[in-house]
């Protein structure tokens, strides 16, 4: 089958009251934009049929296709297994939810893609689902920490297929930082105003568990991003500063020694032991994770060149066919 030129990846989990509407909208938005293009639904372990209504209207709308999860994994979890599976040029993330219509969403993401956008994402406009407020932390927070200038990161997205090429393993919530992980590498990010709708069936996953579990994640990304490939600088600067106090505390310690009569501070000695400790410690752990990196640098580099054997192996292959048959 020749590979679409768009591709619109929509996981769901429990959505099927949504799944009619959703393939009929998305065939709308393909006709309008005159273009080919596939849908797929990654089905994250559905109980209520999500994927049975999907596999139904399969003979009647042959461009869309439909992976099954076993479980419920997430939504990280369905996007990483639905990226490997798109095989459009440009892939276009929608939620299952109707929250944001196909027909009206996927030309205004692919519009600015094709304006030389590698990455866009859509700005809710007229949101009311209670979300707000804890959005607008997330939004806020990723403005400061990563440069992103977005004002809804974690909504529907436009991706380059290079850029879904370039990301690393997602895990954990990292869907909510593809972005901020596009952003670091280079690309460009931009955005296009879209319309909310409230949802018609189902209900919302979403759960205010999730806030601390996401600034947890912010944390972990801005430190990947910043130190993973020098993490000595991380770890080396603590130990500098743990090494810097116990210095300044062993030095008020000596002149308590030498010009106080002899006083003794034995829990501020104490500290400043430990404190020592810790800065060793800190520099092991630096030295560790450099050699890792190294190491992973090397295997990066090993693969890139068993590739580039594979490669030319097969060109060679070709090569002597050809004589061979002339």
């Amino acid at each position: 089958m020749s590979s679409p030129h768009i591709s619109v990846l929509i996981p769901a989990y429990n959505e099927v009251g949504n799944v009619s509407e959703l393939i009929e909208r998305t065939a709308q938005a393909f006709d309008a934009l005159g273009v080919s293009g596939e849908l797929v639904f990654v089905d994250d372990g559905s109980t209520d049929g999500t994927a049975e209504q999907v596999a139904s209207m399969q003979p009647t709308h042959p461009w869309v296709r439909l992976i099954r999860q076993r479980r419920n994994r997430g939504l990280t979890a369905a996007l990483q297994v639905g990226f490997r599976a798109v095989r459009g040029e440009y892939i276009i993330f929608l939620p299952a939810d109707l929250e944001s219509h196909p027909d009206e969403d996927i030309p205004k993401l692919y519009q600015k893609l094709a304006e030389g956008c590698d990455v866009v994402s859509g700005w809710r406009q007229g949101r009311a689902d209670g979300k707000e407020l804890a959005s607008s932390i997330y939004n806020a927070v990723s403005r400061r920490l990563f440069g992103v200038t977005v004002h809804d990161a974690n909504w529907i997205k436009g991706f380059r297929r290079e850029v879904i090429a370039s990301l690393p393993p997602l895990r954990s919530d990292w869907h909510r930082f593809l972005l901020h992980i596009a952003a670091d590498q280079g690309f460009r990010v931009c955005e296009t105003p879209t319309n909310w709708y409230p949802r018609k069936a189902g209900h919302s996953k979403f759960g205010f568990s999730r806030i601390p579990i996401s600034f947890l994640d912010v944390l972990v990304i801005r430190f990947l991003l910043t130190f993973s490939q020098a993490p000595m600088r991380f770890f080396g600067g603590l130990g500098l500063v743990s090494f810097l106090v116990a210095g300044v505390i062993f030095l008020f310690l000596a002149y308590l020694w030498f010009f106080q009569e002899h006083t003794q501070k034995r829990p501020i000695f104490w500290s400043a032991l430990i404190l020592t400790l810790a800065g060793l410690l800190f520099f092991l752990v630096g030295f560790l994770a450099e050699l890792i990196v190294a190491q992973g640098d090397r295997l990066a580099e090993l693969e890139e060149r068993l590739e580039r054997l594979a490669r030319a192996s097969s060109y060679h292959e070709m090569e002597k066919h050809r004589d061979d048959s002339t």
